[in-house]
């Protein structure tokens, strides 16, 4: 079983045969093995249970995701919600900015934050300092950090095309962003 975090109402898939004797954090609904912890499942002894996974503040080198909130010349503010892929609790968000020089590793003099994001982006980035008092200072500067998911004009889940281009299945237009690479590739 992969150590995968669950979340509650997500079903279980036991690795072993029939339906295991459920522990901690675990109901059975319609024939299926469900979460109702926020955690991972594992085996103490005949028995599936979930390790409740309790959420951190973000320290230096921690992956987030966030969604853009506001936008200046010089910087995009994020909301913080997942941290190293645990979600964290609702109205305990975090803040982030992304400064013009850590939006990608090159040509950072060139960059314009309006051509990278837009308010509602869902972004990928790496906490690289504590910042102010506020918030902290996230980079996108590499290949499989930016833009997860954004909603276009139309209102559609955009595709990305390129390392700076998504485009709206609806209208077919192009727009900019700093995408994230699709870890599928």
């Amino acid at each position: 079983m992969a150590s995968d975090i669950l979340l509650p109402g997500q079903p279980v898939s036991p690795s072993r045969g029939p339906v295991p004797k459920l522990g901690g954090g675990l109901y059975l609904k319609d024939g299926q093995v469900r979460a109702s912890l926020v955690g991972v499942a594992h085996y103490e002894g005949s028995t599936l249970a979930i390790s409740h996974v309790r959420a951190h503040p973000p320290a230096e080198n921690s992956v987030v995701l966030g969604t853009v909130t506001r936008l200046s010349p010089l910087q995009a503010m994020v909301s913080i919600s997942v941290v190293d892929g645990v979600p964290l609790p609702a109205g305990e968000e975090f803040n982030g900015v992304i400064r013009t020089q850590d939006v990608r590793a090159t040509e950072k003099d060139k960059v314009k934050i309006s051509d990278c994001f837009r308010g509602g982006d869902v972004v990928k980035g790496v906490v690289i300092s504590l910042g102010d008092a506020r918030s902290y200072y996230i980079t996108t500067a590499r290949n499989d950090l930016g833009v997860i998911f954004a909603t276009s004009e139309a209102g559609a889940s955009m595709d990305p095309v390129s390392w700076q281009e998504m485009r709206c299945p609806k209208t077919g237009r192009i727009e900019k962003r700093k995408c994230a690479k699709p870890e599928t590739l």
